[in-house]
C-alpha cells in the first residue's frame, strides 16, 4: 500500500503563500499599469477582439489586473478577490484567446493557443488561493 504523506511547511507555509500571491499576480500588474497608462489603445484592442462595449471592456481589465491585482499582492479580502480573478481570467481566455476560431498562420494558432492554456492555468492557481488564502504575511491575517 501507497500512501501520500502531507508535506508540512511549517513556519515557511505563509512564506510559499506569499511568494505564490507574488509570482501569480506579477502578469496582471505589469499589463494592467500598461493598460492604464495605454487607456486608449486599450480600447481598441478590446474593439478589435470585438469586445462587448470597448471602453467599458478596457474600464473592467484596467481594475482587475492593476487594481485587484494590487489587493491580492498585499492580501486584503484575497478569497473573494481570488474568485473574481479567476472569472475574469475565464472570461479573458474565451474572449481574447478563442484558439478554436483562429485559422491564421500555424504559429499565431499556436500562440493563442499557449494564452489560452496559460489562462486556465492561472484560473487554476486563483481557485487554489481562493481555497488557501493568503497566509499570515498578508493585510486579511493583520
Amino acid at each position: 500500500m501507497v500512501s501520500i504523506r502531507y508535506l508540512d511547511f511549517g513556519s515557511a507555509k505563509s512564506l510559499v503563500l506569499l511568494l505564490a500571491r507574488v509570482f501569480l499576480i506579477t502578469l496582471f500588474l505589469i499589463f494592467g499599469f500598461s493598460k492604464l497608462t495605454g487607456f486608449e489603445g486599450t480600447v481598441q484592442y478590446m474593439n478589435m477582439l470585438h469586445a462587448p462595449l470597448p471602453t467599458l471592456s478596457a474600464m473592467i481589465a484596467v481594475v482587475a489586473e492593476a487594481f485587484l491585482g494590487l489587493l491580492i499582492l498585499i492580501g486584503f479580502y484575497t478569497r473573494p478577490i481570488a474568485v473574481l480573478l479567476a472569472l475574469y481570467t475565464l472570461g479573458t481566455a474565451m474572449i481574447g484567446h478563442a484558439y478554436w476560431h483562429t485559422t491564421g498562420d500555424m504559429m499565431q494558432d499556436l500562440n493563442t493557443k499557449i494564452h489560452f492554456f496559460k489562462n486556465m492555468s492561472i484560473v487554476g492557481g486563483f481557485l487554489l488561493l481562493a481555497i488557501a488564502g493568503p497566509g499570515a504575511i498578508s493585510v486579511d491575517k493583520k
